[in-house]
């Protein structure tokens, strides 16, 4: 038997489709065509941190003669920051990739949370949101 949350995000009753609306498939499409070009850009500046860090690593790996401490602690920053910036981007790259899996599977708009509808607002800003703005709240409260 499906949950109250399952049906509202798959719009299987009357009050989630009245809450929500019914997206037409031109607004799924454009949704996923959006997903789908950031999705698109974040895995070319993934190819790009990680082509430039193995470079980082071949010239630290060859060029170390005259090297002080102060050199080899400013290629070691440099070398961490890079990485630190394809963790980054690889995560938000996995982010967009979820949203599309939502968005296929019928879940994309839905607070995973409680099963309410994200705003329309919030996804705008943030689109591969996955939960709505209270849930979201909520688990800040309890981290900090």
């Amino acid at each position: 038997m499906r949950s109250k949350s399952q049906n509202q995000r798959t719009g299987r009753t009357g009050t989630a489709t009245a809450e929500r609306g019914v997206r037409s498939e031109e607004e799924t499409e454009q949704i996923r065509s959006l997903l789908q070009e950031r999705y698109d850009e974040l895995c070319a500046e993934y190819d790009e941190a990680t082509v430039a860090v193995e470079a980082m690593r071949r010239e630290q790996n060859t060029d170390r003669a005259g090297d002080d401490e102060i050199d080899s602690g400013t290629k070691a920053s440099e070398r961490e920051r890079a990485l630190s910036l394809i963790h980054s981007i690889g995560e938000r790259r996995r982010q967009v990739e979820y949203a599309l899996v939502r968005l296929r599977d019928g879940g994309y708009g839905w607070c995973e949370r409680c099963g309410s509808a994200i705003a329309v607002e919030r996804l705008a800003v943030f689109p591969s949101a996955t939960s709505c703005v209270s849930c979201q709240q909520l688990a800040e409260r309890r981290v900090a």
